[in-house]
C-alpha cells in the first residue's frame, strides 16, 4: 500500500523557476516510505541564510534544510532556497527541474531518518537518491557532479 501524504507548499520568494505543485508531489511520493505531513517552503537568500544561521550555526544560505518535527506520525518541513538551487544548477550544468527533484528527494529522505554524517550513511543515502532520481527519468545527480569534477 502506498503511503499517504499531506503536502503543503509555500512560496516565500519571487523566483520564477520554482517547480509546479504536480512535480513536487510526484517527487515527494517517489521518496516517501511512510505516511507523512510535509511542508515544502521556497525561500529567498535572506530567509535561507537566517534559517541556516539559527538552526545550524552557518552564516550562508544553503540549498535545502530539513526540519523533522515528529517521527510518528512523520511530520516535517523542507526549505529550499530558490536562488541557491538556481545558482547550483547553472554552475553544475544541471537542468533546473532535475536539481529541484534531487534536493526535494534529499529533504524527504532526511525527514525519514537518512543522513550523510559519515561515509557509510552517505553511501546509503546517495545510492537511494540516485535510484529515485533516475527512476523519475533524470540523470544521476552524483554522476553529473563527478563528471564536472573530472572533466571541468
Amino acid at each position: 500500500m502506498k503511503p499517504k501524504i499531506s503536502l503543503a507548499i509555500q512560496f516565500a520568494t519571487k523566483a520564477e523557476t520554482t517547480p509546479t505543485r504536480a512535480n513536487l508531489r510526484k517527487w515527494v511520493l517517489a521518496a516517501q516510505e511512510y505516511d507523512a505531513e510535509i511542508t515544502l517552503r521556497f525561500v529567498d537568500e535572506t530567509e535561507g541564510r537566517a534559517l541556516n544561521h539559527d538552526y545550524r550555526g552557518k552564516d550562508y544560505a544553503t540549498n535545502v534544510l530539513t526540519f523533522p518535527l515528529s517521527d510518528d506520525p512523520l511530520i516535517g518541513d523542507i526549505v529550499l532556497c530558490a536562488p541557491v538551487v538556481e545558482h547550483e544548477a547553472a554552475e553544475q550544468g544541471k537542468p533546473m527541474l532535475a536539481h529541484y527533484a534531487h534536493l526535494t528527494i534529499h529533504g524527504v529522505l532526511h525527514l525519514q531518518g537518512y543522513d550523510h554524517e559519515n561515509e557509510a550513511d552517505a553511501a546509503v543515502m546517495e545510492a537511494l537518491e540516485s535510484q529515485i532520481v533516475t527512476k523519475l527519468g533524470y540523470a544521476d545527480p552524483y554522476r553529473i557532479i563527478e563528471d564536472a569534477i573530472t572533466h571541468g
